[in-house]
């Protein structure tokens, strides 16, 4: 059985890159949030009151001993009453996230809770979600509310009228949770200005934790110059989709041929924003690079590459717009501007369940004249024929999904015409060899 790396940031300088994550993708302000891990020894490191959480330092980080003493060069933030309540109700928790993002928040004071069997992935990390009672900020009377929803096995919690608390084995479980949640409850909103929000089922949801086999091991040579290059590149495209959002630190996938028997796919587990060219698995002959866990999408990858050979890239993403079409009975489509339709063309969906077999059905749903299908409760796939081409093609989907729920505050769509549609085709399409 393997287990996780062990973690070797003090906690220091764990809370300051996550806090600047949570800061970068605005799901705090500067003057918001608070975040915590408990030792070893039974200290709690805590963001510090009144400090600038766009520009946090170690140093700023402060101590708060088992015993109740403080150190550090200033006050622990007014809300460290919570967590302390928290670590006391729950022994197996070690970190504390808390802040206010603008989807949760919105939760938060309307008295409900985003429900996270949207998606088999948020309904696995976050669990359900449990509501905590209004109590004054700081107060020991929050702490008691917080600490008694968490002690009923929460591992996520909305405060009513005030934000979102998670809590995790270490700080980067935390987060995630803490962001799965932020995303799950933007694409319930989204999708909400759709029509009726689709939901699945216990049987589906454990569905999604059925064990698959692992594809066979092998030992490969040393990498070509090629391959060299499609790592860079895959990784780099990783961590851009990451950065515009389109990609969550647990979920998101992208492959690339690096010839006809053989690519590279990202690694199951790994953290988007942390991707590297050692974290990606080489799959060749349907056997898997020794030591290696390649995404649980390499079957549907393995698939598509198998069936189309034109194609280079595959994407499994989740970009809040698009994928809040996936979760409704309406169609996204794609005839709305030029650059859309040539890029997207006619966008399908499939159902839901299918991800979970040997891919060989949903290649046969997709396909270079059809590149894009959105997978029910599940995001996108698209397929490119450079990973360049693939990302073009996810940054325009989820840009005309946007625009497409956007509009609907202001007025109908005007669909282009099928004249318009065949304009386009005759003038962008290029002319078959031979």
């Amino acid at each position: 059985m393997s287990h996780p790396p062990r973690p070797l940031l003090h906690p220091r300088d764990e809370i300051v890159q996550t806090m600047e994550r949570i800061y970068r993708y605005r799901m705090t302000t500067t003057s918001g949030g608070n975040l915590s891990v408990r030792d070893e020894n039974g200290d709690v490191w805590i963001t510090p009151a009144r400090i600038d959480k766009g520009n946090l330092r170690p140093e700023d980080v402060v101590r708060i001993r088992a015993d109740g003493t403080v150190e550090g060069l200033h006050k622990p933030s007014s809300e460290h009453p919570f967590h302390q309540s928290i670590y006391r109700e729950r022994p197996d928790l070690r970190a504390i996230v808390h802040a206010h993002p603008v989807a949760l928040v919105a939760f938060s004071i309307c008295g409900r809770v985003p429900d996270t069997s949207l998606f088999p992935q948020a309904h696995h990390v976050c669990g359900t979600v449990g509501f905590a009672p209004y109590a004054l900020p700081g107060s020991q009377l929050l702490g008691r509310h917080i600490a008694d929803v968490f002690a009923g096995g929460f591992h996520c919690v909305l405060l009513e009228n005030h934000g979102a608390v998670a809590g995790g084995t270490d700080l980067a479980e935390a987060f995630q949770r803490f962001e799965t949640l932020e995303f799950t409850a933007k694409t319930i909103i989204k999708a909400s200005m759709l029509g009726p929000v689709r939901y699945l089922t216990p049987e589906q949801l454990a569905l999604s934790q059925t064990p698959r086999p692992p594809l066979p091991e092998f030992e490969p040579g040393p990498a070509t110059t090629a391959e060299k290059g499609l790592r860079k590149d895959i990784c780099e495209f990783v961590r851009r989709g990451y950065r515009q959002r389109l990609m969550t630190s647990t979920e998101g996938s992208l492959s690339a041929r690096l010839d006809a028997d053989s690519f590279l796919i990202t690694s199951y587990r790994i953290d988007r924003q942390d991707v590297d060219v050692g974290r990606l698995t080489l799959v060749q002959g349907g056997r898997r690079e020794a030591g290696k866990q390649p995404s649980r999408a390499v079957r549907i990858h393995q698939a598509i590459y198998r069936r189309h050979p034109e194609v280079r890239a595959v994407v499994n993403a989740i970009p809040v717009n698009a994928t809040a079409f996936g979760v409704t009975a309406v169609r996204l489509d794609a005839r709305t501007i030029p650059e859309s339709f040539l890029l997207l063309r006619d966008v399908g969906v499939v159902p839901f369940g299918l991800q979970y077999e040997d891919g060989e059905r949903i290649a046969a749903l997709v396909s270079p004249e059809n590149p894009i299908a959105l997978l029910e409760n599940d995001g996108v796939l698209v397929l490119g024929t450079s990973v360049l081409d693939a990302f073009d093609r996810l940054e325009v989907l989820e840009a005309t999904a946007e625009a497409v729920i956007n509009s609907r505050a202001i007025g109908e769509v005007r669909r282009m015409s099928d004249d318009v549609i065949e304009e386009l085709i005759q003038a962008f399409t290029p002319p078959k060899s031979g």
